[in-house]
């Protein structure tokens, strides 16, 4: 279990390393509101980070 869990933290940052390098500081701000709207099943809070993202990307 611990094996996974560190797999699992070091495939997190290095996800949030990516998008910082490729869409700032904006599209991790992105992807902590999406992700915290999905863990707390909050559809205010994820479908801003989706709008945040999406618009990074286009």
């Amino acid at each position: 279990m611990p094996v996974f869990a560190l797999a699992l933290a070091a495939a997190v940052i290095g996800l949030e390393r990516l998008v910082e390098w490729q869409f700032g500081a904006l599209g991790v701000i992105g992807c902590v509101l999406l992700s915290v709207g999905v863990k707390a099943k909050n559809i205010t809070c994820s479908c801003i980070g989706a709008v945040v993202l999406t618009m990074l990307i286009v």
